[in-house]
């Protein structure tokens, strides 16, 4: 192994003692929406988005208009 791959390794071993092994959780259970403000706001904000596809295949998202500040955006 090289020696950037065994101070990965030595990082994350540390961090597992530290904090314990990661959950991952039950990947057979759905996704559980909440519905709530957040989740609204956003759902509308992504209506402004068109996904267009280019010519080798790869796939990026347009503004489909200026809605101007949104709910979600923080950077006001």
């Amino acid at each position: 192994m090289g020696r950037k791959l065994e101070g990965f390794q030595h990082v994350t071993e540390r961090l597992q003692s530290v904090f314990g092994p990661a959950t991952h959780g039950d990947t057979d259970t759905p996704v559980v929406h909440k519905h709530d403000e957040f989740e609204t706001a956003s759902e509308a904000d992504l209506k402004n988005f068109d996904v267009e596809t280019d010519s080798e295949g790869h796939h990026y998202a347009v503004r489909n208009n200026d809605p101007g500040p949104t709910t979600t955006d923080y950077s006001l």
